[in-house]
């Protein structure tokens, strides 16, 4: 199956998408881990995003395009795709379409995790992880069991990402609606859309996924 997982940063799309990978063998496909990917390894359109980079411009919709075609080809993707951060615009959906028409692929389901936008807030900027091993805490959800101790491994030390605050993620959250909320209409009319709360607890929703997948929903 090919799909994609649409939902504002923060809503999950990472957990569900690793979550996809290990039950059904499909290849979760980000495209910044792509575009990181290609220019590590040299592939021709992967040059062209280098210079483009270091040129300090973005990356336009055809190099992206060109990756996510590179990306496809390989062979570990033969079980389906999970498509997590693309297509953001309804140039990119197009563009989606060809690619996977240029390779006899269909798109399958388009599942979006809808949130509320002021919980969603909390969510992120609670989190904090242990300096050490990584493990994830949360200010309300989830504080470690003895106060500054990481319950896995011991230590003392946590940390945030710079960018877990409210104000960036409430300008993340404006861009998402102006730019990819268009494009939810697109795949609404072809019958491909499904939806599941994106609040609910991870496993829930992980279960409504595979419900939808497996036409059981």
């Amino acid at each position: 199956m090919n799909i994609i997982l649409l939902g504002p940063p923060g809503a999950g799309k990472g957990t569900q998408a690793s979550r996809l990978e290990a039950d059904r063998g499909m290849v979760q496909l980000s495209t910044g881990d792509m575009l990181r990917a290609a220019v590590k390894s040299g592939t021709p359109v992967g040059l062209q995003a280098k210079a483009v980079m270091e040129a300090g411009e973005l990356v336009s919709d055809a190099i992206v395009s060109g990756i996510i075609g590179e990306r496809l080809d390989q062979p570990d993707t033969e079980k389906g795709v999970i498509f997590d951060g693309y297509p953001r615009t309804a140039a990119q959906a197009d563009q989606l379409d060809a690619l996977l028409a240029e390779r006899g692929r269909t798109l399958d389901k388009v599942i979006e995790l809808e949130v509320n936008e002021d919980a969603l807030v909390e969510r992120i900027v609670g989190r904090f992880t242990c300096a050490n091993c990584g493990a994830g805490y949360h200010d309300v959800f989830k504080q470690p069991k003895v106060a500054g101790t990481c319950d896995v491994c011991g230590q003392h030390e946590f940390k945030r990402r710079p960018d877990d605050n409210e104000e960036t993620v409430r300008t993340r959250m404006a861009e998402y609606r102006a730019k990819t909320e268009p494009i939810i209409p697109i795949y609404e009319k072809r019958g491909l859309l499904a939806r599941v709360d994106g609040m609910a607890d991870m496993s829930e929703v992980t279960r409504a996924i595979e419900a939808i997948l497996d036409g059981t929903k």
